[in-house]
């Protein structure tokens, strides 16, 4: 019997006996009460009752695959740290003035251990802005523009850009402007940037050049006539980049300027730089090298063999100026033109341009089959010497849409050539396309041959004298470029034809005739367009058409002079 103290255990703790419905004792065969089975509450399940050296072999399994997994946690660790202790070597390296760039990215940074990352972030002199100002410094290309709206940190970009290769004594840069007092802002820049970036840096102010401890040399100068090309004729760059490009007139400085860009060290790639923003005396031959060849930030090759990419700039890439809004404010007070040069980066619309309301987004279109039924019509501007040029026309039946769906650009074409030519073209075309010719191209110039005209009527083409008022063509103009209630303008043209888009985006106009465009600049494709507008292209119904091309087979001119 179980007793505590005299007393009985099923006495003192009756909760741990076995007790009947009625709350008797359930008793044993001596008759004492039966304990209650089963493990306490807590305690393991019951399972298979391993054999003790069983149990001892699964615990010494178990302690070995914890000590395993402990063991690859810290390989791993180790491996991290030997990573870091190599990045953060690389860091370090690169920024000692020894034998390095000093140039350090972000993804550089942000492996550095948290001690020292912050150490050398304190010595970091400048991190290019996210986007365009990154990829303009890290571009592989031989010739880069970065353009677009003011503020995007251009010129910044293009002082820290030739520092790439300042470790290195064969290195020879030169930044330029198109005045000297313009490169003022740049230098006082460079004083705040250079001496820091490389100590030891001097700048001699006589020559503006800055002379660079391992012997690179950057030096800054000015190309203000294109006879100043020749200052630095028989000399050799590894770099030459142009701040604000559209200031330069005409493409020859900057042609020439490419020509001395070589160097005899292996490890420097020559480089050519230039910002920009639209609008400028120079932003015509700007936009056709960088702009108009291939979407922006694409690579694309140049005529001359060199790798070219535009990277459009906005102001939002800056996010210094582009914080407050305040400087956002002040472009948005500018006039419309200039506005959406620098605000919005337009390279489309030129400052001074005579038809400011052509909008590519909406006057040019993907070309697509026109529709057999559908009126057509030819306008020809002649020149030898200069360049001949031809738009053909069609008019949508539906809205009266004109659709100018080709063009002709050539020089040194006589009236024979051109003949051939247009008959070529015109081959696709399911009937003759009857067209309007400058009045110039009838007149006769002492010889006794036929006249450009004469010579266009023989080789079949039905011309007549074209209506030369400039006037009321320009005005004419301005009317089809009008939007129209559905949206659509009245003139659209196929993005074939880069050379009447060209002319209409840039043409200017006459600072002496404000109602006339400057005669002086590009207008053959604009003539030609404005003599078709004048010849008034009407809608013919589908039947008239077809009844027309069935004439065409027994054709004769009722009038020999204008061909039909």
């Amino acid at each position: 019997m179980d007793e505590i103290g005299g007393e009985a255990d099923w006495v003192l703790n009756p909760q741990k006996y076995l007790q009947d419905s009625e709350g008797h004792f359930v008793l044993k065969k001596d008759g004492t009460p039966k304990k209650k089975g089963g493990r306490p509450k807590g305690s393991k399940s019951r399972g298979y009752n391993f054999h003790s050296a069983t149990k001892a072999k699964i615990a010494a399994r178990k302690a070995v695959r914890t000590k395993e997994k402990k063991i690859e946690r810290t390989k791993a660790k180790l491996s991290n740290y030997r990573e870091s202790l190599s990045n953060s070597k690389t860091t370090l390296n690169k920024l000692d003035n020894k034998g390095s760039s000093r140039v350090v990215t972000e993804d550089n940074i942000k492996k550095l251990p948290t001690q020292l990352k912050k150490e050398v972030k304190e010595n970091i002199l400048f991190v290019p802005n996210e986007g365009p100002q990154t990829e303009f410094l890290a571009s592989a290309e031989k010739d880069v523009l970065y353009g677009g709206a003011a503020g995007g940190g251009k010129s910044y970009a293009m002082l820290v850009d030739p520092l790439r290769f300042c470790h290195r004594s064969a290195h020879r840069a030169l930044i330029l402007r198109r005045t000297m007092p313009e490169l003022r802002e740049l230098i006082d820049k460079s004083r705040e940037l250079y001496p820091k970036a490389f100590p030891g840096t001097k700048f001699r102010e006589v020559e503006k050049v800055w002379n660079f401890p391992s012997g690179a040399k950057i030096e800054f100068g000015f190309l203000e006539r294109d006879a100043d090309v020749y200052r630095y004729q028989g000399q050799s760059y590894s770099w030459i980049g142009f701040d604000e490009i559209t200031h330069l007139p005409t493409e020859f400085g900057w042609n020439y300027l490419s020509s001395r860009l070589r160097t005899i060290d292996s490890e420097i790639t020559p480089y050519l730089r230039c910002t920009a923003n639209p609008g400028g005396v120079g932003a015509h031959w700007v936009k056709k090298r960088y702009v108009d060849p291939n979407p922006p930030n694409s690579t694309f090759k140049g005529g001359d063999g060199l790798t070219r990419k535009f990277i459009p700039a906005r102001l939002d890439d800056n996010p210094y100026l582009a914080k407050d809004g305040r400087y956002e404010e002040m472009l948005k007070a500018l006039p419309p033109v200039q506005r959406r040069q620098l605000l919005e980066g337009n390279w489309d619309i030129t400052e001074g341009a005579a038809f400011t309301e052509f909008d590519v987004d909406s006057h040019v279109i993907t070309p697509f089959a026109i529709p057999i039924g559908w009126e057509r019509i030819k306008g020809i501007d002649y020149g030898y010497a200069s360049e001949s040029a031809c738009v053909w026309g069609t008019v949508d039946s539906s809205d009266g849409t004109l659709i100018i769906y080709r063009e002709l650009y050539r020089k040194n074409l006589t009236g024979v050539d051109l003949g051939e030519m247009l008959t070529q073209m015109e081959l696709e075309d399911p009937f003759s396309v009857q067209g309007v010719l400058d009045t110039s191209a009838w007149a006769r110039t002492g010889t006794t041959g036929p006249t450009v005209g004469e010579a266009l009527q023989k080789s079949g083409h039905k011309l007549r004298r074209a209506d030369k008022n400039r006037i009321q063509g320009k005005i004419q103009i301005h009317e089809y470029l009008k939007l129209q209630q559905s949206g659509r303008p009245r003139l659209q043209i196929f993005n074939s034809c880069p050379n009447l888009i060209r002319e209409l985006q840039s043409i200017p106009l006459d600072k002496k005739n404000p109602e006339d465009v400057n005669t002086h600049a590009p207008d053959h494709a604009y003539d030609a367009l404005r003599y078709l507008i004048m010849s008034r292209p009407k809608i013919n119904d589908p039947l008239s058409q077809l009844r027309f091309m069935r004439m065409e087979q027994a054709y004769t001119p009722s009038d020999v002079e204008f061909g039909y």
